[in-house]
């Protein structure tokens, strides 16, 4: 069975293609038709879609809320993680979603992570070390017209790990 831990394990090593592939086989995003499009290689930049069906569509024949919030949970987090690397502990901390409009066919969502979002995290920690960050990043989710279906806001808790004795 594939827990977290181990899941997390076996991710830290893989290059982004495979992380895809695995999330792609992990039943709660099969379960609801997400699909990792693509993760970039050094993990700043991953495309995230999904298809409107019978099992991830609401009472009224659109994409079901919960699905697209689960479209879009995790990946902030897994970028950080990634890039600043093991010096860091980094959570989910909160989210909220707001629905724009009703999500129809195909909607899909990009996360970016740039040189300066980084450059930022690392400027507080350089200042001070013993420093707890929140940051907050919105993701917006398509449809397949590019119009705006929903946006979600992600806050990513971040602080360095403590030095061992």
């Amino acid at each position: 069975m594939l827990n977290a831990n181990t899941f997390r394990h076996l991710s830290a090593r893989m290059r982004p293609q495979h992380f895809a592939d695995l999330m792609n086989f992990w039943l709660p995003y099969r379960a609801a038709g997400i699909h990792i499009d693509y993760i970039r290689r050094d993990f700043r930049q991953v495309h995230v879609s999904m298809d409107l069906h019978w099992y991830n569509s609401n009472y009224v024949g659109t994409h079901f809320g919960g699905s697209l919030f689960a479209m879009v949970d995790p990946f902030y987090m897994i970028m950080y993680m990634q890039n600043l690397g093991k010096a860091y502990i980094v959570w989910d901390k909160a989210a909220s979603i707001r629905f724009l409009r009703p999500g129809q066919g195909k909607v899909s969502a990009l996360f970016t992570l740039t040189e300066a979002d980084l450059q930022a995290v690392h400027a507080v920690f350089t200042q001070d070390p013993q420093a707890r960050l929140d940051v907050t990043r919105t993701v917006t989710i398509k449809n397949s017209d590019l119009q705006t279906v929903a946006e979600v806001d992600k806050v990513i808790y971040i602080r360095r790990k403590p030095r061992s004795v």
